[in-house]
C-alpha cells in the first residue's frame, strides 16, 4: 500500500500543477494546452490496452518499472518544458505508461490477496483518496514556494521513491 500511495502521489503531485507548468514554462495558451490535454488523454487509453501485455510478461517488473518511467518522464519534463515538441511526447508517454498504474496495482492485489480481495480494494481505494490528497497538497506547497519546475521534479522524486517500494513488494509476490 505503500507502494500505491507513493505512486499516486507522485502522480497527482505532477498532475493537479500541469496546467500552470504548461503556461508557465512551455508557454502554451489554451488551444495548444488543450491539444497537450487531449495527447495524453489519447495516450492514456492505448496505455491501458497495453498494459495486459506488460503484466503477462511480468508483473513485478511492471510494478517497479512503471513508476520509475513516470520518474524520469517527470525530470524530462523539467528538462525540456520550454519545448512544446518534447512536452507533447512526453505527455503522451506519461498517459501511455501512467495509466497502466491503477490495473497493475489492482492485479497485484488480486494476485497477492486472492481470499481478501473485497477488503485490499477498499483499503486499496482508501490509500489511492489519501495519496491524490496528499499529491495535490504537497505539489501545491512545492509550487507556490518553489515554481512548476521544482514542483515537476519533487513529483519525479516520490516516483522514484515508490519505484524502490514496489520493488520491494514485488519480491513478495507469490508465484504467478
Amino acid at each position: 500500500m505503500g507502494a500505491i500511495l507513493l505512486f499516486v502521489m507522485g502522480q497527482f503531485a505532477l498532475f493537479t500543477y500541469l496546467r500552470p507548468f504548461l503556461e508557465q514554462v512551455t508557454g502554451v495558451g489554451v488551444s495548444r494546452l488543450s491539444a497537450l490535454l487531449l495527447v495524453n488523454g489519447v495516450a492514456s487509453l492505448v496505455g491501458t490496452l497495453l498494459t495486459a501485455h506488460a503484466i503477462r510478461a511480468s508483473l513485478s517488473v511492471t510494478l517497479v518499472a512503471v513508476p520509475l518511467v513516470m520518474a524520469g518522464l517527470a525530470l524530462a519534463l523539467a528538462l525540456f518544458g520550454a519545448s512544446t515538441w518534447a512536452v507533447a511526447g512526453l505527455l503522451a508517454l506519461w498517459g501511455l505508461i501512467g495509466t497502466g498504474g491503477p490495473v497493475v496495482w489492482g492485479t497485484w492485489l488480486a494476485r497477492t490477496l486472492p481470499e481478501d480481495a473485497e477488503a485490499g480494494g477498499g483499503l486499496q481505494v482508501a490509500v489511492i483518496r489519501l495519496a491524490i490528497t496528499l499529491g495535490a497538497t504537497v505539489g501545491g506547497l512545492v509550487f507556490d514556494a518553489a515554481g512548476p519546475v521544482a514542483d515537476v521534479t519533487g513529483s519525479a522524486a516520490i516516483l522514484a521513491l515508490g519505484s524502490v517500494v514496489a520493488f520491494v513488494s514485488a519480491r513478495a509476490l507469490p508465484p504467478a
